[in-house]
């Protein structure tokens, strides 16, 4: 989807990520009217489907597959250099988080939520008394089985994790968020985010967020001591923030809320964020 001008004038272009088990016809209505009412291109690539054989799930292949999507959509459009906008949601934010950091250049800003960002970590949480439930199946369908089951098994767990790559993406504006019920009354807990957002704070040089108050998060669903900047009042989400962090261009913001996103919390903040992108060589 793309305005009439989209042709004539510089327009911004938001790349929109499907969930962890379906594909690109997923109905991201929401997306889409919120870059409809901004005036917006939108697109919705296909980047090899549900994450459960090894060509997708932040495979290389996946990862330009959204390359190819952004850049078929470069030589169709005027896109704004300045204002290419990356959002997805649990699976859609693990790759939202991989691609920030595997290709930083490519994007303006980043909205991620609720999203794998350890899959070795994920796997393990998804199995219980040495049972793998259905997502930890998944993970080793991409994978090649379970974490330390070969060397080359535990390499496709390290490269489709953003959580050893996020360093990179450091001056990207990044929006990293999760509802604090989520691992509980959904699939990815918030250690994911709170610990992909750390990678990026120390490498940055800024302060990290211990794991006593990621653990307290988890269990008391509030912090007892809240900063000043956890008692933001943010209208743009319609829930209480529980924690929001910042550290350089990166946020981090724990919700009262569960396995979810906030488009128009994540497109307003999107749309305030300008950064200059490299466009691939004809």
């Amino acid at each position: 989807m793309a305005p009439s001008e989209a042709t004539e004038h510089p327009t911004p272009i938001l790349v929109s990520l499907h969930t962890w088990s379906s594909d690109y016809t997923q109905d991201r209505s929401r997306w889409l009217s919120e870059a409809h009412d901004r005036g917006w291109i939108y697109i919705q690539p296909n980047f090899r489907g549900a994450n459960n054989h090894p060509e997708a799930c932040g495979s290389p292949l996946a990862r330009q597959d959204i390359l190819d999507a952004l850049d078929w959509a470069i030589d169709k459009y005027q896109v704004d250099p300045k204002r290419v906008y990356l959002a997805g949601v649990s699976g859609g934010g693990h790759m939202s988080l991989l691609m920030a950091a595997r290709h930083p250049d490519r994007f303006s800003a980043v909205s991620a939520w609720v999203g794998i960002t350890d899959l070795a970590e994920w796997y393990r949480f998804h199995t219980k008394d040495g049972e793998p439930g259905g997502y930890a199946q998944m993970v080793a369908a991409s994978c090649g089985g379970a974490p330390g089951d070969s060397e080359e098994v535990d390499r496709e767990y390290y490269d489709r994790s953003s959580i050893h790559f996020l360093q990179s993406a450091v001056g990207l504006p990044l929006d990293i968020n999760a509802g604090v019920k989520d691992g509980k009354t959904g699939s990815v807990p918030i250690h994911h985010s709170l610990r992909a957002y750390n990678v990026v704070a120390n490498a940055g040089g800024h302060p990290t967020i211990p794991e006593a108050i990621m653990d307290e998060l988890w269990e008391q669903e509030r912090l007892a001591s809240p900063q000043a900047s956890d008692l933001t009042a943010d209208p743009t989400y319609e829930k209480a923030i529980l924690l929001r962090r910042s550290a350089g261009a990166a946020r981090v913001t724990i919700f009262d809320g569960g396995h979810e996103a906030l488009p128009s919390a994540a497109c307003t903040w999107l749309s305030e964020q300008a950064r200059l992108t490299s466009v691939p060589a004809d």
